[in-house]
């Protein structure tokens, strides 16, 4: 049976599509590399003509840089309320602007990764949701590609479902599929697909990732955050044997591994020979290698970022980034300066997931200092910003400076472990800050 004119009958222009939304709805966006960018431009074109549309509830994670040329405008801001619940580095700059013009631009809505997909299925029950898809095989079957995500979830559950079909979205495999039949209508629109700048790790980036990856086992699972310390841990990781991958981001220093014959999959505990994702945000050539490989497969972030089913990995390695740790070893990952700076996203799930699988470790990486040294990473406490990681959840905090372990040991123990392995110029300090506040 062919599809095709079923996808006929249902193709629509971005701006049929932007006007199809009713007034004060709810309607929620695909994230990253799957936000679409002719609906958006459609759509803010509509916001600013005022068609019809005086106020729109806007939910979505990680704007991309087409978000910027398109919705995140200033005097769209009376009609599209931007509810984000993962700020991206253009939905920061563009909060930042509204707040030095003394209006609230962007609303941050907190939330654990595994949790979203309920989060805007039944507490937001969304009217409509837009993202971007692979094109239709002969099965009348579109890939959410790079982006499973939520999207997995709002494709059955939203009112209604519009899909931005791009050519250079590549089709994936998982509990990423979506039937002609499920699709209420189709943009055809080809663009490229945004990628994430690579940057080189650090000297002490390249120190953390050593430290970590001398802990990693043959044979263990990997999740992985983005950044120098990650990259450097993977990097770190060319001579293992046998690693598998169940994580929440797919990046291409993860490729690398891959084609080296390092990332197998073949020693997993669930989907063994499977490279588990559930978001990918790299570049060109990496989505050319997701292309139609079987053995790269996406899957909802309420499965693949749910602590009960990460922990099922044996040997599970998380490494994520922070902004701050204080003595207790509460993780601040999120907030800078009293400012949301990004989000929970899946770290505490992953933190709890590993901790919890047999033989699991979960690394939580920072440099020492920020502003060119003049600042300590390392805290006394905590005070008027985010716990990401609660302290009991937390285990190895690792600096360029060393690693401490906080589990089973008490405050006192934990404020000299981080003491020690912060830049040497604030330890007298710290540990004066910490004998004030009864630490030590």
């Amino acid at each position: 049976m062919g599809y095709d004119s079923d996808l006929a009958a249902k193709t629509v222009s971005a701006r049929e599509a932007a006007d199809s939304l009713d007034d004060k709805s709810n309607l929620v966006l695909g994230m990253g590399v799957a936000m679409p960018p002719a609906f958006m431009a459609a759509l803010a074109e509509r916001a600013r003509e005022r068609r019809g549309l005086s106020r729109l509830n806007l939910y979505y994670m990680h704007g991309s840089k087409a978000a910027t040329e398109t919705i995140l405008k200033p005097e769209l801001m009376d009609v599209l309320k931007l509810n984000v619940l993962f700020m991206s580095g253009h939905d920061r700059a563009f909060a930042e602007e509204g707040l030095k013009r003394g209006a609230v631009w962007v609303h941050f809505v907190p939330s654990m990764f595994h949790q979203v997909g309920r989060l805007l299925t039944e507490q937001i029950r969304p009217d409509t949701f837009v993202t971007t898809v692979s094109p239709m095989d002969r099965s009348g079957h579109f890939s959410l590609g790079t982006n499973p995500d939520y999207a997995a979830e709002l494709v059955r559950k939203a009112g209604r479902v519009i899909v931005e079909v791009n050519r250079n979205m590549p089709r994936t495999f998982g509990e990423n599929l979506l039937h002609i039949s499920q699709v209420d209508a189709v943009i055809e629109h080809d663009a490229p697909l945004m990628e994430l700048p690579s940057h080189a790790p650090g000297p002490e980036d390249l120190v953390i990732g050593k430290a970590i990856a001398a802990l990693i086992p043959d044979e263990a699972t990997l999740q992985m955050g983005v950044g120098g310390v990650p990259e450097a841990v993977l990097a770190e990781l060319r001579g293992h044997k046998r690693l598998g991958l169940h994580s929440e981001l797919l990046s291409p220093p993860m490729i690398d591994l891959m084609r080296r014959g390092v990332l197998t999959g073949e020693a997993k505990t669930i989907l063994r020979y499977k490279h588990v994702f559930t978001l990918a945000l790299g570049n060109a050539d990496m989505y050319d290698f997701m292309d139609d490989n079987p053995s790269i497969v996406g899957y909802p972030a309420t499965w693949v970022n749910n602590p009960a089913v990460i922990r099922k990995n044996r040997d599970m390695i998380s490494v994520n980034a922070a902004l701050q740790v204080d003595l207790t070893g509460q993780v601040n990952s999120e907030a800078l300066n009293g400012h949301q700076f990004s989000g929970t996203g899946g770290q505490l799930d992953f933190v709890r997931g590993a901790y919890l699988a047999p033989n699991g470790k979960s690394f939580i990486a920072l440099h020492a200092t920020a502003k060119g040294g003049t600042v300590s990473r390392i805290v006394p406490q905590l005070a008027n910003t985010t716990i990401t990681d609660p302290r009991v959840d937390t285990q190895f905090v690792v600096t360029e400076y060393g690693m401490a372990d906080m589990k089973g040991r008490s405050l006192s123990e934990r404020a000299q472990a981080l003491i020690g392995i912060a830049h040497p110029d604030f330890r007298d300090s710290l540990a004066a800050e910490a004998k004030a506040i009864g630490l030590m």
